[in-house]
């Protein structure tokens, strides 16, 4: 064969592999019933960063103030840390389709009377606090048993990692996208039309829910109390060590790195001395890093290596979360957030699919309620820690020091990296 030949045959296996991997990395959206859940969920979640975009921009329009920023923060997740809990154990008993649709609607109602409320100028942020606990409610219960129908919905373990990781580029192409939309709309109409197509995104879900064919819902027989299974959840999870490490990883970082998405207005305006686009375009760098570990995470055939993936994104989001907080130079502020954004959703990605691979199918919404308590319930803690004292100290100095203590809890990981991987050795040979 000629040199010419045989470079356009290599050329023509390069691009064949190409394909082939990228295939791999969308290869749940083969299943029907998660393909609905993935473009109905996408055009929700899209909403949803919309108008999480302009509650922030217009608390901080209303009070000047970082705690208030905080306090919101704090409102609408402090109701996953009262219920979570309860909520797992519930995802095991009960039917997983119908309660998400019931969330969808009550989401869809909420958005709704905030952008009437807007419309006719009567919102207050006291209005805004009552209806964002509402809608942490909903959340409390969606997480869950979201997390939880996944396998029920995709019907194979094998795509479950998959699944997992493409549901995590959903929610970050919508992170990515919808903030950037956000700020353009507030700045050509107010904040008001963004919780008009908020409310209008739910229906997408809503249809992609009720058109999946799943299995029947058998109840299974349950002689135990609520209280009880749910001890015996918390039970398993601290006695189950890989489990316990992951989850407290993330509680540390749901703690002290989470909230500074609170805090992004005031880098916008005061710090980089922008409007609602320079906001949008800050909670967008967070969704495009987010959005590539979520790929990166996709395209992994093998959850072998996720501990050593988990220590590096920990440390990747402690590390950029501390240089953003000196930045002074948007340019500089968007590239660090991308990174974070990348550390961010990796970690919280792989953990997941982790304990959706490891923990025991009857106690997968129980601890996976734990995981979401991790990132949501401890979330308002941190929001309201670091809103009080960026008061004190300023935003800057508060969001240095959070960043240094998730460095902190990554390094840590790192020292438990092995045992975690020889328990996975263990695992993969049984």
């Amino acid at each position: 064969m000629s040199n010419f030949a045989q470079k356009k045959l290599n050329r023509y296996l390069d691009i064949r592999s190409y394909l082939q991997g990228v295939g791999y990395t969308f290869r749940a959206l083969e299943n029907r019933n998660f393909r609905l859940f993935f473009f109905g969920g996408m055009v929700s979640l899209l909403g949803t960063w919309i108008q999480n975009l302009a509650i922030g921009w217009m608390v901080y329009r209303l009070t000047d103030s970082a705690f208030y920023l905080g306090l919101v923060g704090f409102a609408g997740q402090i109701p996953a840390l009262v219920l979570g809990p309860l909520a797992g154990v519930y995802a095991d008993r009960i039917n997983r389709r119908r309660i998400l649709i019931m969330t969808q609607i009550l989401s869809m109602i909420l958005a709704a009377i905030l952008s009437v409320l807007s419309f006719t100028n009567t919102i207050t942020v006291t209005y805004l606090i009552i209806i964002v606990v509402f809608n942490g409610i909903s959340l409390a219960f969606d997480t869950p048993f979201r997390h939880a129908f996944l396998l029920e919905m995709i019907g194979d373990k094998k795509l479950l990692g998959n699944a997992v990781a493409l549901n995590s580029t959903l929610v970050n192409t919508a992170r990515f996208i919808g903030p950037t939309l956000g700020g353009i709309l507030i700045a050509a109409f107010g904040e008001s039309i963004c919780f008009l197509i908020n409310s209008i995104s739910f229906i997408g879900v809503i249809i992609a829910l009720l058109a999946m064919r799943v299995a029947p819902f058998i109840p299974r027989t349950i002689n135990k109390s609520v209280l009880s299974e749910l001890k015996e959840g918390i039970r398993y999870t601290f006695n189950f060590k890989p489990a316990l490490y992951m989850i407290l990883l993330v509680t540390v970082t749901s703690i002290f790195g989470l909230p500074f998405q609170a805090m992004l207005p005031v880098f916008a305006r005061d710090i980089l001395h922008g409007d609602s686009q320079t906001l949008g375009f800050l909670t967008g760098a967070v969704g495009a890093g987010a959005l590539t570990g979520a790929f990166f995470l996709a395209s992994r055939k093998t959850f072998r290596n996720f501990p050593k993936i988990i220590t590096f994104s920990a440390i990747t989001f402690g590390i950029g979360l501390m240089l953003f907080s000196i930045s002074t130079i948007s340019v500089i502020s968007i590239l660090l957030l991308y990174f974070s954004g990348f550390g961010m959703i990796a970690q919280f990605t792989a953990t997941n699919t982790l304990l959706q691979h490891l923990v025991e199918e009857d106690k997968r919404g129980r601890v996976l309620s734990l995981y979401s308590l991790s990132f949501m319930g401890f979330t308002p803690i941190g929001s309201l820690m670091l809103g009080s004292a960026s008061s004190a100290f300023g935003v800057p100095v508060t969001l240095s020091i959070a960043g240094g203590l998730c460095l902190i809890a990554g390094l840590f990981f790192a020292r438990k990296m092995p045992f975690i991987n020889s328990y996975l050795t263990k695992h993969s040979r049984t």
